[in-house]
């Protein structure tokens, strides 16, 4: 019998596959971010509105690891009140605030050393697009996540047109549909249950994996939050300790020299 689920769970199996045929991509991916990261440097991840997740995906959470700088604005991601204050009017409307990238990250000393991550289904937000451009002119490699079908079929928020790809020196694609929802029923005009953020899991995750392997293979092995479950209490408190702090020291740099 096919019903809702088994129709989520079979769009679902499509995005896998979509993100197995970018193993290229995510190699590439993951060679800039190591290479970053054994620098001693940080990649950056920004995401806005619900984008937000994938950012913290990739860190901090339970088998992940330091190299990362998430950069989560509130003003453009607290979605929970919905309306009033903080509402998700307001984050909306900022998220195509032209300037405002460039006041967030006026807060770091970027480096072409660096390397970025910007997350935005749409590719069209004024905020990401510019938060790209911004890395770009710091000379660093940026990376995109976008759902390519819903960016095209979209129009960018920029006077120029341009979008989120045109500022990214890779791009990888979630494989979620135009609209995102991918769940069609009987009745209802509008499709529910969005795909974008499982396809942008799968891919952070696959790119975390293959970073964690070339740290590895380097001789820096990373340090990764890993569950007392997993390995042993006294040791997973060492970990989380010690990532925090090796953290903390890759933050430092990026506020030392700022504005020499």
């Amino acid at each position: 019998m096919n019903t809702p689920t088994t129709e989520y769970l079979q769009k679902c199996r499509a995005l896998i596959d979509m993100v197995e045929i970018q193993s290229a991509a995510i190699q590439n991916t993951a060679d800039w971010f190591a290479e970053t990261i054994l620098a001693g440097r940080m990649v950056h991840v920004f995401g806005s509105g619900h984008s937000r997740i994938m950012v913290e995906e990739m860190w901090p959470r339970y088998g992940s690891f330091p190299g990362f700088n998430p950069i989560v604005e509130l003003s453009l991601s607290f979605h929970n009140l919905v309306v009033g204050a903080n509402g998700q009017r307001q984050a909306m409307f900022l998220e195509n605030v032209s300037g405002l990238a460039e006041r967030i990250l006026r807060n770091f000393a970027l480096a072409p050393e660096d390397s970025a991550l910007v997350i935005s289904s749409s590719g069209c937000n004024v905020v990401p697009i510019e938060m790209a451009e911004q890395f770009q002119k710091w000379g660093m490699r940026v990376v995109s996540i976008i759902s390519r079908a819903h960016s095209e079929a979209s129009v960018s928020r920029r006077p120029d047109g341009k979008k989120l790809q045109d500022f990214s020196d890779l791009v990888l694609d979630t494989g979620a549909p135009i609209g995102d929802a991918m769940v069609k029923i009987d009745g209802l005009n509008t499709p529910v249950a969005p795909g974008s953020t499982v396809g942008g899991c799968l891919l952070v995750n696959s790119v975390k994996a293959e970073v964690a392997l070339r740290l590895t293979r380097a001789g820096q092995p990373p340090k990764v939050l890993s569950g007392a479950n997993v390995v042993g209490a006294q040791r997973a408190v060492e970990l989380f300790e010690s990532a925090y702090d090796e953290h903390a020291r890759r933050l430092a740099k990026l506020y030392e020299n700022l504005g020499a």
